[in-house]
């Protein structure tokens, strides 16, 4: 076996796509985005989204770019609602199940603690979260990526203890957490 200082499948410099890199350094929060009613793993869906941003105005909204062959993407045109979560370090292992990157035998949903509320299942813990609702009839695709627009119903902050931040393909704890 041979030990490799740098990823031994990355492309040379010159074949990598400028425009991916470039989003990569933006880097984010990372959020997690669940909907559903009921208490069954059917009933509930969620995704995990950093590809997002908040527009504060009246009304305030949240704008995101979502996988459109996600089962919530799917859900979210159904439901119409959803909780927009912001997580923490700890939760980076939840992060990756509900991106589909990890296993979650039984489910994602059996990988944490929720509490219902009219906008969807949330994370018991969250150091924020909002309340949104879905602003149109079909989003707009962009990229490989189709456009949601939510108002934000109701927002909620708490302590924040360490955000977790995605950035160049990778969870960081942002300096000084």
């Amino acid at each position: 076996m041979t030990i490799h200082s740098e990823h031994p499948f990355l492309p040379p410099e010159s074949e990598r796509d400028a425009v991916r890199r470039l989003r990569g350094r933006l880097g984010g929060t990372v959020t997690l985005w669940t909907t559903g009613q009921g208490t069954e793993a059917r009933d509930r869906v969620g995704l995990t989204v950093s590809s997002l941003l908040v527009a504060v105005g009246e009304p305030s909204h949240v704008l995101a770019l979502l996988d459109p062959d996600s089962y919530f993407a799917e859900a979210l045109q159904r439901d119409r609602v959803a909780v927009v979560q912001l997580l923490e370090w700890e939760h980076r292992d939840l992060a990756d199940a509900f991106a589909g990157l990890a296993p979650a035998p039984g489910g994602v949903f059996r990988l944490g603690e929720w509490r219902q509320t009219e906008w969807g299942p949330l994370l018991v813990g969250a150091s924020a979260w909002a309340g949104v609702r879905l602003v149109e009839d079909k989003p707009r695709e962009v990229g490989w990526s189709v456009l949601v627009a939510c108002v934000v119903e109701y927002a909620e902050i708490g302590a924040e203890v360490a955000p977790l931040v995605h950035r160049r393909g990778r969870y960081q704890r942002p300096a000084g957490t």
